[in-house]
């Protein structure tokens, strides 16, 4: 169960990568892959991070986890590992964290890459991928034990230690992944599209693996997905990401039944019924989605929209909380009556 603790805050977060051109190499202009973006999680929840690809979902984990150096921003991890006596945590600013305080961190925080093919060593074996987090933190004899555990906990076999990642299929190959994100004992896992490399019928089972093992060892996900159908069944709370900014965040089931921005609504409707006899009426969305390089003035989401007005043209609206930390970003998210369009 989520608590009211906040155990991850990211303030103005930033992430320009430069064009260059020319025989010199000179920077012409900047990718904004994320800009600007403003987000909290809580301990115990599951936060999930949504929209289309290429709108910076990726880029945004993997800069929280300083995997990718941030242009700007602040991300600030309460770890309890590193806490003092008489502390509960310690905040630590991830964004200029140095290099010794950022690998003593990184315990507390893994990721669970998208690809189970290539992120995985196939030259090491299964005890070698798991053991990596325990070096230096458990003893030699006792890791084995450990990674025993760990494999019965993702729904392996302890005697699969040996074997190598070709040997797997794509859901137990996942499953190593997942086995090697928990084995430092982490507080907040990145699972960066965890189930999209997966066939339907194994995405159900790691996405009830990823639900059990947070139960049972009190993880805290950043959940990054398209499927917005597996996203209502995992999450606490849904961020939707658009051209690199966070235009809507709110619980799940209000942003579902009561979506406050075009583009979240746009999506809802997009999902597919498991039912073929419902024929459905989705939003179609005109156009392309700007480039990053050179986006839009005002809206981001104006050429797109169809409820757009001059106003949004012009002006960027404000990244504001609508309530109940339904936070928005849309000029007219308050009159705007938004809701999944579907019909029989």
């Amino acid at each position: 169960m989520a608590s009211d603790t906040i155990l991850l805050e990211v303030k103005n977060l930033r992430k320009y990568f430069p064009v260059r051109k020319g025989i010199l190499r000179r920077v012409v202009a900047h990718v904004q892959a994320v800009d600007g973006i403003d987000m909290f999680i809580k301990e115990g929840e599951t936060l999930a991070l949504v929209g289309e690809s290429g709108c910076g979902k990726t880029t945004a984990g993997r800069t929280i986890l300083r995997l990718i150096e941030p242009t700007a921003g602040k991300i600030l991890f309460r770890s309890k590992k590193l806490a003092g006596p008489g502390e509960q945590f310690k905040e630590v600013d991830i964004a200029s964290a140095s290099r010794k305080l950022l690998k003593s961190v990184r315990r507390d925080m893994q990721i669970i890459f998208q690809d189970p093919y290539s992120s995985l060593d196939p030259r090491m074996t299964v005890e070698a991928i798991i053991s990596e987090p325990l070096r230096g933190v458990v003893r030699a004899r006792e890791r084995k034990d450990r990674i025993r555990e760990l494999l019965v906990a993702v729904g392996l076999k302890p005697d699969h230690m040996k074997r190598y990642p070709h040997e797997f299929s794509g859901g137990q190959r996942q499953r190593i992944g997942i086995a090697r994100a928990i084995s430092s004992e982490p507080q907040l896992i990145v699972a960066d599209e965890p189930v999209s490399a997966l066939d339907v019928s194994i995405q159900a089972q790691v996405i009830n693996l990823l639900e059990d093992l947070q139960e049972k060892f009190g993880l805290t996900y950043l959940f990054i997905a398209h499927d917005l159908s597996v996203v209502k069944y995992i999450s606490n709370r849904v961020a939707v990401m658009y051209l690199g900014k966070i235009v809507e965040l709110a619980k799940t089931e209000e942003l579902f039944s009561n979506p406050k921005h075009p583009y979240t609504e746009a999506l809802i409707s997009a999902i597919p019924l498991p039912d073929p006899d419902i024929k459905v009426k989705g939003i179609r969305l005109e156009g392309d989605v700007p480039s990053p390089v050179n986006p839009p003035s005002g809206c981001y989401f104006h050429s797109r929209c169809r409820y757009v007005k001059e106003i949004c043209k012009t002006e960027s609206p404000a990244y504001r909380d609508l309530g109940g930390n339904h936070f928005v970003t849309c000029h007219f998210a308050e009159s705007l009556n938004l809701k999944p369009v579907r019909s029989a």
